[in-house]
């Protein structure tokens, strides 16, 4: 993981010089104010940062990121290379890289930057060092986070420790307010339960999440947006751990607080989504209900939407389907899909995975009504489909070399001629014999083979044979040579 993010150090470098660079942009003007060219470097570092805060709650990540560049250039000019104050410039700078763009790798060398700068700042006395080991805390809890990013689990817990103890010790001298310091221990907490999280260890997980939750209600309220994805993170360790119940009821409570904000059309149906997929997982008849409930809600939301908005929805609506199934309700699961396979086909594409499944979810309910038929075709169809993703335009294009005209790749997708073993004998080749995609197509064939119906339209027709005629055969003889007898 390491590896990959080193490989975006060389555009984190271009990113900061372009940062610093005096460039206007496509709708600066040129001539700027003198009030903007003569502003004192501390009005213009402020200006950046409020920038750096706006941009980021706009989710315009590249751009709050050079202003955190510009803040942390300001910083040196107005406050020397040895202040505390640059050291929370470098820490801001390595958690909007660490939260904005997710590069862990380059969160950690500005945290150690701080670092080295922090341990220069304080010196004796200590009494008025208080922004300092406020600073500090921020410090530990961003550095804990980028090494846990980095998968780097015991130096990260080294660090967050640190950030905790130090917050406790802070909060017990009155250097920081309580309402600072439940704040501070939700973040820290939340830290905690992830770093369990990524070891597999639910259990472990499960009250660093609960406190954190508990902690975020007192500091933000109990409707606060920023409790949902706590609520989220809670509700996977709960389903983790098979607690079903509570899962779904974090799930809810974390959809009725996005409800209560005004969210998109689309945020609302991907949270509802949310719920019914933890319904579906329990397996819990008594859990239908809620699951059909928030998977129409779901759909009702995406119905009318476009581009990604229509990708999700038919996602959603194939999972929809297979909760049907599993209810019994096969034929309304199988009609849903039916009428679907033609804005699969307009939004994956003709040769695509989604439209492939959706075949091959038709044949199993046509194997289960008993239609071999039916189940042979669709089969015969996703076996095809599965080999022309990867070769339908090297044949076309093959095709074109070799005869010298353009050849219709649609030709290739619905071939009649082909059998079932040949269509099989091709996805070996390409995925492999032990492949479960080949094993299973293999396993459903079989079992097609040998109902009564099939074993019939699979038989061999027999080769024609020459009528048995008692005459001699009308050959023509070679002059010179005799003709030959009728039981030769």
């Amino acid at each position: 993981m390491q590896d990959s993010q080193e490989t975006h150090i060389p555009n984190h470098l271009e990113e900061i010089v372009a940062a610093v660079s005096i460039r206007p942009g496509k709708n600066i003007e040129v001539k700027l104010p003198q009030t903007v060219l003569f502003q004192p470097p501390r009005e213009k570092l402020h200006l950046c940062e409020e920038k750096a805060k706006s941009y980021s709650s706009r989710h315009e990540y590249k751009q709050a990121i050079q202003e955190l560049v510009r803040c942390v250039a300001l910083t040196r000019i107005c406050y020397g290379d040895c202040h505390w104050k640059l050291a929370e410039a470098y820490v801001n700078l390595a958690q909007g890289y660490l939260q904005l763009k997710g590069l862990s790798l380059q969160a950690k060398q500005h945290a150690e930057k701080a670092k080295e700068i922090l341990s220069n700042s304080i010196v004796p006395p200590y009494n008025d060092n208080t922004d300092v080991f406020r600073c500090s805390v921020e410090l530990f809890h961003t550095m804990g986070r980028a090494l846990l990013s980095l998968q780097k689990f015991k130096e990260a817990a080294e660090n967050l420790k640190k950030a905790e103890r130090l917050s406790k010790e802070l909060l017990q001298c009155g250097r920081i307010e309580k309402e600072e310091w439940v704040e501070l221990q939700a973040q820290i907490k939340v830290s905690f339960a992830q770093m369990y999280q990524g070891q597999k260890k639910s259990k472990a997980a499960l009250p660093h999440y609960q406190e954190a939750l508990e902690y975020m209600e007192t500091s933000k309220g109990q409707k606060s947006l920023e409790c949902v994805p706590v609520l989220r993170e809670l509700a996977g360790v709960e389903q983790a751990l098979k607690r079903h119940d509570a899962a779904i009821n974090h799930f809810l409570q974390a959809h009725l607080i996005l409800l209560s904000s005004e969210p998109s059309e689309e945020e609302a149906a991907l949270s509802a989504h949310r719920v019914a997929h933890a319904a579906l997982a329990s397996g819990r008849p008594e859990h239908h209900d809620v699951a059909e409930q928030y998977f129409q809600e779901s759909l009702a939301s995406l119905k009318e939407a476009e581009g990604t908005g229509r990708a999700k929805f038919l996602s959603i609506q194939d999972e929809y389907c297979h909760f049907l199934q599993v209810t019994g309700q096969e034929e309304r699961a199988t009609s849903i899909l039916s009428k679907s396979l033609e804005a699969k086909v307009g939004v994956f594409g003709d040769l695509s995975p989604e439209v492939a499944e959706t075949y091959r979810l038709l044949s199993e309910a046509d194997l289960a009504q008993g239609n071999h038929s039916g189940a042979h075709k669709k089969l015969n169809k996703l076996s095809w489909r599965k080999v022309m993703v990867a070769c339908s335009g090297t044949v076309a294009r093959g095709w074109s070399q070799v005869v010298g005209q353009s050849r219709d790749v649609d030709k290739d997708r619905e071939p009649t001629a082909l059998g079932n073993s040949e269509c099989l004998q091709i996805q070996t080749l390409l995925y492999g014999p032990q492949d479960k995609r080949t094993l299973s197509t293999q396993q459903a064939l079989d079992v097609l083979s040998k109902a009564p119906e099939m074993a019939v339209k699979l038989r061999p027709a027999p080769k024609a044979r020459p009528a048995f005629c008692t005459g001699a055969a009308q050959h023509p003889t070679a002059p010179g040579k005799a003709r030959p007898h009728a039981a030769d």
